[in-house]
């Protein structure tokens, strides 16, 4: 009886084995086993999200779908094109960081600069209404301060003399005892008097007090139309004048004209009423608000811009005794216009490479996967873009790292596309179909050389630290990139190269040398690979340079290590570091 329990002992623990071994070898619980099928499964991955990969069966961690078996042999899924997928590692070391996509106001801070002009509307040239000598001047200097019906200078004039008497004897004529039909005509005749008087230059209340003048008296007084300063006396005592000739000009300083040119980009941002705040190194730590009056409908051809005028108060203040106006005439001045918009979509500035047509975000797909995405961008605010069309709200977009991830897509666009990829990598000579370069015609030479040329130009303001030539040299770079994209269009292997310089020239606004810097590298780098095709398909661009900083990335935040430029001739200049190292980098032979 024992034997036989101990016989059925062993045979029950032999099936338990031969069973566990069955279920081991038929059962798809790792990777790299075989399948039923005989075929070996490789990994498992999500038929939705197929960047979220596992070596062992489970569940997405996007979507919570069972992961799908990929065997040996298999089409594996793949990902649209644009996206990039990264490991927990890869993720922290580039410091990947995103923001969501929300709905918020737009601001926008307009730093312009102008001069302080005064009040045209206010502004009078006294000239002489009749021929004659000024025999005294009440105000013989530039910038007296005049109240309107203040003496300005006495004049002899003869037509005048005889215009007052003629008046003075009507006056008394109509002041007699005449009948009442006589009284009539002399009323006339003393309207009619009295208007010549006005037409030559005299005041109501001159032309009244005539009556009373003394009849020795040989002079008239002419008196300040308004009030204001003198800025231009051209008279002295004892000079004849002659009817029409400029005596006095008087402007009105109490409200003054602070006059700016807005560019076509900007004027949608302005409106009339708007508040500016005003600086002006004449008078430092001191600001002065005003209010937007007029915005001139006409937009300058050559600068394409429209004058803007503000209105500011201009008090009166005490200078050594004397009364003289805060804000002087034709000052230089500096404003501030704060404006916001309704709520719109918007990202951070940061988020957006190469703003322009082909503007473009990664937007972050969860589980290590980052999306490229066009977006069509509105306005530019201090920190964040307008999208009109590309992205929804709640999304999130990467603001950090971006750069970095647009290279590694570059990279896994050039790998899948083999020989056609030369557009992104550089080093790669294209042929013609015969087999040798495509030579290029002299209009597409003078093009090229104009691109490149302007292009050093910029580069050498950020070497020396000139944002200011930054500004001035940028807005012609577009003339040029179109002028090359339409000699180069015939030629349509120069075509991806292109489109590449026309996505990052289109630079948006910076306030300072390191934005300038970062906006400036996409586009440097893009036209250092032109240059390289050009250096090697035609023999006239060998003495154009191309040279190359490994350390890019501590000069701008968030770009690859390696930064190229091109110089027109040496010494290497490096734009990215400027003055800070100048001289860092090498040449790309």
């Amino acid at each position: 009886m024992k034997v036989k329990t101990l016989l059925l002992v062993i045979l029950v623990a032999v099936l338990a084995a031969a069973g566990g071994w069955f279920a081991a070898k038929h059962s798809p619980s790792s990777a790299g086993t075989p399948a039923a099928s005989g075929r070996k499964v490789l990994f498992y991955q999500s038929p939705m999200h197929p960047w979220i990969k596992s070596d062992k069966p489970g569940k997405c961690t996007i979507c919570g779908m069972d992961l799908a078996p990929v065997y040996e042999g298999d089409k594996v899924l793949g990902m649209q094109e644009g996206t990039v997928a990264l490991g927990s590692n890869s993720i922290n070391v580039l410091n990947v960081q995103t923001v969501e996509v929300k709905k918020e106001p737009l601001r926008r801070t307009l730093q312009v600069a102008g001069t302080i002009e005064d009040n045209d509307m206010r502004h009078r040239l006294l000239s002489a209404y009749v021929e004659g000598r000024v025999d005294k001047l009440f105000v013989n200097y530039v910038g007296a301060e005049v109240v309107q019906g203040q003496p300005l200078a006495t004049l002899y004039s003869t037509g005048l003399l005889n215009a007052e008497r003629e008046y003075i004897g009507l006056a008394k004529r109509t002041a007699g005892r005449e009948s009442t039909e006589l009284q009539k005509v002399n009323q006339d005749l003393l309207a009619a008097s009295a208007q010549r008087l006005k037409q030559l230059g005299l005041t109501e209340e001159q032309i009244k007090g005539l009556p009373a003048k003394p009849e020795g008296s040989l002079h008239t007084e002419i008196l300040a139309p308004v009030s204001g300063t003198v800025v231009s006396r051209n008279i002295y005592e004892g000079q004849y004048v002659k009817e029409g000739e400029k005596l006095f000009e008087i402007a009105d300083f109490s409200t003054m004209w602070f006059q700016f040119d807005a560019y076509e980009r900007d004027l949608n941002w302005l409106r009339i009423g708007q508040k500016v705040s005003i600086t002006t190194p004449a008078l430092p730590g001191k600001s002065f608000d005003g209010n937007i009056a007029f915005i001139d409908p006409n937009i300058k051809e050559m600068t394409r811009s429209a004058k803007v005028r503000v209105e500011i108060p201009n008090p009166l203040i005490d200078v050594a005794g004397r009364k003289q106006r805060e804000l002087l005439h034709k000052l230089y001045a500096q404003g501030t216009v704060q404006v916001e918009t309704p709520e719109v979509v918007t990202v951070p500035r940061t988020a957006v490479l190469a703003p322009g047509a082909q503007a473009v975000v990664y937007v972050d797909k969860q589980g290590g996967a980052y999306e490229q995405r066009r977006v069509k961008l509105g306005r530019s605010g201090d920190d964040s873009w307008e999208i009109l069309d590309g992205l929804k709200e709640g999304e999130r977009v990467v603001t950090t790292g971006n750069l970095l991830i647009d290279a590694q897509a570059q990279l896994n666009a050039s790998a899948n596309m083999g020989d056609d990829a030369y557009a992104a990598t550089p080093g790669v000579q294209p042929v013609a179909a015969s087999g040798k370069a495509a030579a290029l015609a002299e209009s597409q030479r003078k093009a090229l050389n104009a691109l490149f040329s302007q292009t050093d130009k910029i580069g050498q303001a950020l070497a020396s630290d000139n944002f200011q030539e930054f500004k001035t040299q940028s807005p012609a770079l577009q003339e040029m990139v179109a002028t090359s994209k339409k000699e180069l269009q015939p030629v349509a292997s120069w075509e991806p190269l292109m489109d590449k310089v026309g996505s990052a020239v289109q630079f948006p606004e910076v306030t300072d040398l390191a934005g300038a810097r970062k906006v400036f590298l996409p586009f440097s780098m893009a036209v250092a690979d032109l240059a390289q095709r050009a250096r090697k398909e035609d023999k006239a661009f060998r003495s154009v340079k191309v040279y190359q900083c490994p350390m890019v990335n501590q000069a701008v935040p968030g770009a690859p290590k390696r930064g190229l430029w091109v110089q027109s001739s040496p010494p290497l200049r490096n734009p990215f570091f400027g003055s800070e190292m100048i001289d860092c980098g090498s040449e790309v032979k």
